[in-house]
């Protein structure tokens, strides 16, 4: 039982880290665009900031290991809705911080692209990550 304990855990802090990462790139990013920062976004994957997207990176490669391994622990099977909508969504919020990420590095290159699909990325990416966490919080069968 302590296995259990320990892995639930990492998993709550593993997903703490990776909401309150994001969260604090956002709000660092609003704060600089409102005092009228118009570079904000070329400095997004500089450091200190790209320790942040690390962790939120390993953060993001870590859930699904340990999640798998809880419901393995617990005994739930796989194939159950919540279970599988949540995996679905994990995948493409996954998908869409990927390609965050990649538009954000080449945006400190060339700033002069369209910001809405990036922000579209992000909230889309976040939305996903809330409500797996209600999913999970919730556990409906």
């Amino acid at each position: 039982m302590e296995h259990l304990n320990t892995l639930k855990a990492l998993h709550v802090i593993g997903t703490a880290l990776l909401l309150l990462g994001a969260l604090g790139v956002a709000i660092w990013t609003m704060r600089a665009r409102r005092q009228g920062d118009r570079a904000v976004y070329g400095r997004l994957m500089q450091r200190p900031l790209v320790f942040v997207w690390l962790v939120m990176g390993i953060s993001l490669f870590s859930l699904p290991f340990t999640g798998w391994w809880l419901v393995h622990l617990v005994g739930w099977p796989l194939g159950q809705t919540w279970l599988l909508a949540s995996t679905a969504l994990y995948t493409m919020s996954a998908l869409a911080w990927v390609w965050l990420v990649v538009r954000l590095n080449r945006l400190r290159r060339t700033p002069a692209q369209s910001m809405r699909l990036t922000l579209a990325l992000a909230v889309f990416s976040a939305v996903c990550l809330l409500s797996i966490a209600g999913l999970m919080g919730a556990k409906p069968v």
